[in-house]
C-alpha cells in the first residue's frame, strides 16, 4: 500500500508542475498580448487583438478552475496558449520588430 500512495503522491507533483508552467505560460501569453499594437495582430493575418485577448483570458480562467486537475478544459486553455505562444507572437513580435538575424 505504501507503494500506491507514493506513486500518487508523484504523480499529483507530476501534475501541479505541469499545472503551474501552463498557468504561467498562460499569463506571460495574456501579458504578451496586453502589451502589443493592435494592427500588428492584422498584420499576420491573425485573429485580431480583442479575440486573442478574449482567448488568452478565458484560457487562463479555464485553468484556474482546474488547478492541478487538467482536464479537458485545461487541455482547451493549453493548446490555445500554446497557439498563440508558438505561431501568433512570433510573428507579431516580427513585424513590430524587424527580422531577427
Amino acid at each position: 500500500m505504501g507503494q500506491v500512495n507514493t506513486v500518487h503522491g508523484l504523480t499529483t507533483l507530476i501534475l501541479l508542475a505541469l499545472w503551474l508552467v501552463a498557468l504561467g505560460a498562460t499569463i506571460f501569453a495574456l501579458i504578451h498580448a496586453i502589451r502589443q499594437r493592435p494592427d500588428a495582430f492584422t498584420a499576420v493575418d491573425k485573429q485580431s487583438k480583442p479575440i486573442w485577448l478574449a482567448i488568452l483570458g478565458v484560457s487562463l480562467l479555464l485553468l484556474l478552475l482546474s488547478p492541478a486537475g487538467l482536464g479537458l478544459l485545461a487541455f482547451v486553455a493549453i493548446i490555445a496558449t500554446g497557439i498563440y505562444l508558438a505561431d501568433v507572437r512570433p510573428k507579431v513580435d516580427e513585424v513590430q520588430r524587424g527580422p531577427r538575424w
